[in-house]
């Protein structure tokens, strides 16, 4: 029990003399005086009626029991160190942590973010970059940045905050061979889906996609490969606009059966507990924006 605590000051004390080998050094390292670290001793010995100490010469020398508390007391102190420097490091040093998918982070967040550091150079973004189902253990970033927050439990969807529309688009390398009916519909050999979010193919359709049918299915466990296996012909994929802006424009995917926005679009979760801080504000203003301005863009 707390009660049951001397004053965390004899302890100090105390874990110095063990850990310096005197109470001369101890004094000096807590800038204490020598009578003053004595004192705390007496105050600790006197409510642990235990000795902690033993004569050594002219020194003192700790006890097995003395030994023993001196270790639990360090760890403690290094625990207690720890955490505090862990909860006021963000007032220290501004910064927002971000957490996404690696294919959003590497080809999209990542090349915009010389902008925001410019406007912003005095703010720190950490990256944290993940796949779709290692997400929803995400529990330390300001902010989850994702398309496909509908999914998440009924809690998590309450905190989200919408960002921008989500765009999706079917692709192929040029020349993979893709048959279209007079109704628009389309026919190939193989899908290619992603492990975790295949909710994208039923939204597709929901919101009027091409209707597209496939005699295999392949599958990857994130967005890039997805986008490498239809660039190396290996089928069709169905990718947000934004991740495969290059790859369109240098001719290595083609879009297929136009474009479909999911009207649930980008969100950001912020963590469940902690307060936005000013910088995630901040942060959070300019993701809106530069998505925005990518939506805007002719496509």
């Amino acid at each position: 029990m707390p009660d049951a605590l001397p004053p965390l000051s004899t302890l100090r004390a105390f874990e110095a003399v063990v850990r310096l080998g005197s109470v001369s050094r101890a004094a000096q390292a807590l800038g204490r005086t020598h009578g003053a670290v004595s004192k705390q001793l007496r105050t600790l010995h006197d409510h642990a009626g235990v000795a902690f100490f033993e004569k050594a010469g002219v020194g003192l020398r700790p006890t097995a029991a003395g030994l023993k508390l001196a270790a639990a007391v360090a760890a403690s102190f290094e625990a207690l160190s720890a955490a505090y420097g862990e909860v006021t490091r963000p007032a220290r040093t501004p910064g927002v942590h971000v957490a996404c998918s690696a294919t959003f982070a590497m080809r999209w967040l990542v090349p915009h973010l010389a902008r925001y550091s410019a406007a912003h150079p005095d703010v720190r973004v950490r990256l944290s970059m993940t796949s779709a189902r290692e997400m929803r253990q995400e529990t330390d970033a300001d902010l989850v940045v994702l398309w496909d927050w509908r999914s998440y439990p009924a809690e998590t969807q309450a905190r989200a905050i919408r960002l921008a529309e989500a765009v999706f688009t079917l692709v192929a390398a040029p020349g993979y061979p893709v048959r279209e009916a007079a109704n628009g519909a389309l026919s190939a050999a193989c899908r290619i889906v992603h492990d975790h979010t295949s909710r994208a193919w039923d939204l597709w359709r929901r919101n009027g996609g091409a209707d597209l049918t496939t005699q295999t299915t392949i599958a990857f466990p994130h967005s890039h490969l997805c986008i490498e296996a239809a660039a190396a012909g290996l089928g069709v994929a169905l990718i947000e606009r934004r991740l495969v802006q290059r790859e369109r424009a240098e001719g290595r995917l083609m879009a297929l059966g136009g474009e479909v926005a999911f009207e649930d679009g980008f969100a950001a979760i912020p963590h469940r507990v902690r307060p936005l801080s000013a910088q995630t504000h901040l942060f959070l203003e300019w993701l809106k924006a530069e998505l925005a301005a990518d939506s805007a863009a002719p496509r």
